[in-house]
């Protein structure tokens, strides 16, 4: 029997989540599905910034970093995400962006090979994975004398062997949605002799993550995703306790000090992951990206990160088959896995033709997602997310017959639609 949309306003009604929607500051005629690239806004992060701006800095100037607490933030926010992504206080730091962090924790991993007089020289990743972590991982490469090596997907666990030094990951590829297993491949990198290292910028407050249950070795993650802290929102880094307190941390800033108010002129790292930290926190964004995080942690009451998953695979299952249903005909081929166990928070479509322009027309519509270009080997991808907090199942019946209309009448083909812009 197929879905209509009054089944979606009764799935609505009974949604246990559904009064999340509350704590964002969603524009009227919206379908936001663009969750997955900038979270929407929280209302409370407006009334929270300007009392940081007047209030704090305004009146409290200087002594605001001990009266209100912002030397703090690093650890008070990290201990927050680390609520989200399976690990214990005191593990997780807010800082940097996510490209920062990734370096930190590729070097620390190498040094800990190379300190084990290891002979490993491979650094494996995912072809597809973001570019940010493969540039990265380039640049550290040329660096330690390694070699990066990017395999498709379902090459990767046959190809973990002797050779490789670290396994590095997206939990869930940014492209297509497919969630990898976290637990299975580091599995199989610590019996080979490999460390594992884990990107939860699709993950953190989307999907279920266990890092200390899957006993990964380090992992980042992105703040203005799934965090809706904001457009360039602090990142994340966390390193098992079994590396936290012996590692090498490459960029060896003040604030990762033991003492950094004794000004020595000499390195003396903080202890556990507070060694992660560099420059000086950025307040004003720290303090958002807290308003972005307490959004995911008010489902606690309400079933957590558990609740919150099963939405997302109900949501991105609905969705998959109402365009596959309503859009027959149109070209639209689904790219994100059938399989729930393999799915992130998103549904991936590609088109022989016209991807960035029918996107485009369904933004003029209200229905926000977004495009990621390909390249001769991988096609054209239209990407929607899905954010659990603040989507209701009735948006996706609409979001559909959006994007049906815009196929149905060519409207993709008018001019306006054809310019891309420099952020797509």
């Amino acid at each position: 029997m197929s879905l209509t949309r009054d089944d979606l306003v009764a799935m609505d009604a009974a949604d246990p989540l559904k009064r999340l929607r509350e704590q964002f500051a969603l524009p009227d005629g919206t379908i936001y599905l663009d969750g997955n690239s900038l979270g929407a806004l929280p209302k409370a992060t407006a009334a929270r910034l300007h009392r940081a701006v007047t209030d704090e800095w305004g009146r409290g100037l200087i002594g605001s970093w001990n009266h209100a607490g912002w030397i703090e933030l690093p650890r008070r926010v990290g201990d927050k995400i680390a609520r989200l992504v399976g690990a214990a206080p005191g593990e997780l730091v807010a800082a940097d962006s996510t490209s920062v962090n990734l370096y930190k924790v590729l070097a620390a991993a190498l040094a800990i090979q190379r300190n084990g007089r290891s002979e490993r020289r491979v650094i494996l990743s995912e072809r597809s994975n973001f570019p940010t972590d493969l540039y990265i991982a380039q640049s550290l490469a040329l660096q330690h004398g390694c070699e990066l090596r990017a395999l498709c997907a379902e090459d990767i666990p046959a190809a973990i062997d002797a050779h490789t030094a670290v396994l590095m990951l997206t939990h869930v590829n940014y492209r297509t949605g497919r969630l990898h297993d976290m637990a299975s491949l580091t599995r199989l990198a610590h019996d080979a002799g490999a460390l594992a290292i884990w990107d939860l910028a699709h993950s953190a407050g989307a999907v279920s993550v266990d890092l200390n249950g899957a006993q990964a070795d380090f992992a980042i993650g992105c703040g203005y995703k799934y965090l809706n802290g904001g457009p360039g929102a602090p990142a994340f880094v966390w390193a098992h306790a079994r590396h936290a307190a012996r590692l090498e941390q490459p960029l060896t800033g003040w604030m990762g000090h033991a003492t950094p108010f004794t000004f020595s002129p000499h390195y003396e790292p903080a202890p556990g992951i507070t060694r992660f930290l560099c420059g000086t926190p950025a307040v004003l964004a720290m303090l958002a990206l807290e308003c972005g995080v307490d959004t995911v942690l008010a489902a606690e009451p309400l079933g957590g990160m558990a609740a919150l998953r099963g939405k997302s695979l109900a949501m991105t299952r609905v969705f998959a088959e109402l365009v596959e249903s309503r859009c027959a005909g149109h070209g639209l081929e689904l790219v994100s896995p059938r399989d729930d166990a393999l799915r992130g928070s998103q549904v991936c479509l590609t088109r022989a033709e016209g991807g960035h322009a029918i996107v485009q027309a369904l933004i003029a519509r209200g229905v926000v997602g977004d495009f990621r270009a390909g390249d001769p080997q991988v096609s054209d991808i239209l990407r929607f997310g899905f954010t659990p907090l603040y989507l209701r199942f009735a948006d996706l019946w609409d979001a559909v017959e959006h994007l049906r209309a815009v196929l149905e009448r060519g409207e993709w083909r008018e001019a306006r639609f054809q310019h891309r812009a420099a952020v797509t």
